[in-house]
């Protein structure tokens, strides 16, 4: 029985400037400009680029140039090209402020006529994230992406314990494994977004969707919610306790390398989003084929007023069109959504991959891929979650993005306080 916990086996993702990159977008010269997209590396996105690469092999006349970048470097530079006029036709994002901030700046197009048939075939709390005021502006195009924890159930059997299902015995098991010298959490600390997922998490345990609800409406001292202090608080007692490996500061997430330190039974958890699992069949085989990688959901607090069904995450990544781009270049982009994203090949080389499509009516073709598992866990998870909360960095106001991760990472370090960590982003809350 999968539940709330799966034990999976297997069967078959700094800052840097525009300058020298080889897609021009629409600020190209018109009569040299071909459409193109920037995507990410690794994981699901291999089966984007490959979906690209049979596009254009049906589609010459409209052939795009595709170029990837790690996660981290991508942000950077896709805000550059986008306030410069020079963004790809094609433009990923995470929705939310980010959404936002490129259609009051005019920087996207309204898609909401030429998606309408895309869109009825996805799931429709996805495909809200791309709306601004009843207007389509980003469809999703690749995977639900909720959070989860993977743990390795070998470290967990040597140790004699059971995986963690709230916060009492996630401390029990914290003790353990510092008594057996193997690290409880693994943690990207050095990307700083990963800690996202620990206060986004904790908070919605705790007080509900409500606590942050209240920041992304930019309440007055939103940041002061109890339930925000609270889970600062509790991280500040993870850290304290030795939950994470005490060089987490210096692993990054853009190499996988926290879920690596699972895989190689060097840490026996981590909190991360669906994406890793696809990376782990690419990048560490004989790990998924053992069996022993599992996942489950975040564990609940006592006492909190958060449902543990709720869960946090990216509804999916989203693509966007240019308004910079030519008119040739927007309609190009408007064919490929309209006419090709979700194909079956794209669909089953996401599945085949371990990522699932925010498609309705996934169920058949789950349960006849080769390890449907944790395919069926992580749909699971998105249809019954009563909320759906998205990254706290691209919820909040772009300009809050920065001093969220530095102030999260002080708390974590320890450098801060919790009522310090809401005083400091209080301050940042946009004004009317």
């Amino acid at each position: 029985m999968w539940g709330r916990k799966a034990r999976l086996s297997t069967a078959v993702l700094a800052a840097g400037s525009l300058l020298g990159l080889s897609a021009c977008g629409g600020g190209g010269d018109a009569e040299t400009a071909e459409p193109d997209a920037w995507v990410l590396n690794g994981g699901v996105w291999t089966v984007v680029e490959e979906d690209f690469e049979a596009w254009n092999e049906e589609n010459p006349e409209q052939s795009f140039t595709v170029e990837s970048f790690a996660n981290d470097i991508y942000k950077d530079r896709i805000r550059t090209a986008v306030g410069s006029g020079e963004a790809p036709t094609l433009i990923v994002g995470w929705t939310g402020g980010g959404l936002l901030e490129y259609v009051e700046g005019d920087y996207v197009t309204d898609i909401t006529e030429e998606t309408a048939e895309l869109r009825e075939r996805l799931i429709d709390s996805v495909v809200a994230n791309g709306e601004v005021d009843g207007t389509t502006y980003a469809v999703p195009m690749n995977n639900v992406q909720p959070v989860m924890m993977y743990y390795n159930q070998e470290v967990f059997d040597e140790a004699g314990i059971e995986v963690p299902t709230d916060w009492d015995e996630l401390l029990e098991a914290v003790e353990v494994f510092q008594d057996q010298g193997v690290h409880p959490f693994s943690l990207a600390g050095g990307s700083l977004w990963p800690m996202l997922m620990w206060a986004s998490y904790l908070t919605d345990r705790i007080g509900g969707p409500e606590a942050f609800e209240a920041v992304v409406a930019g309440e007055p001292e939103a940041w002061s919610h109890p339930a925000i202090i609270e889970a600062m608080e509790r991280i500040q007692e993870l850290v304290d306790a030795g939950a994470f490996d005490p060089g987490f500061a210096s692993v990054v997430a853009d190499n996988n390398e926290d879920a690596h330190l699972v895989a190689d039974g060097l840490s026996a958890m981590v909190l991360q989003g669906s994406w890793v699992y696809s990376r782990l069949l690419e990048e560490s085989p004989d790990f998924m084929e053992s069996g022993n990688l599992g996942v489950t959901t975040f564990p609940s607090i006592p006492g909190g007023a958060g449902d543990p069904e709720s869960i946090v995450g990216n509804p999916a990544n989203f693509w966007s069109v240019s308004a910079n781009a030519t008119q040739e270049e927007q309609q190009a982009g408007i064919d490929y959504l309209s006419e090709w994203l979700f194909n079956d090949d794209y669909v089953d080389g996401m599945l085949a991959t371990g990522n699932i499509p925010p498609l309705t009516g996934l169920e058949d073709k789950i349960a006849e891929t080769e390890d449907p598992e944790f395919l069926d866990f992580a749909y699971g998870m998105v249809q019954d979650a009563p909320n759906f909360q998205l990254s706290w960095d691209q919820a909040v106001d772009p300009s809050q993005e920065r001093a969220l991760l530095e102030n999260l990472g002080q708390v974590f370090e320890g450098s801060i306080t919790p009522e310090e960590f809401a005083e400091n982003m209080n301050a940042t809350q946009p004004s009317d």
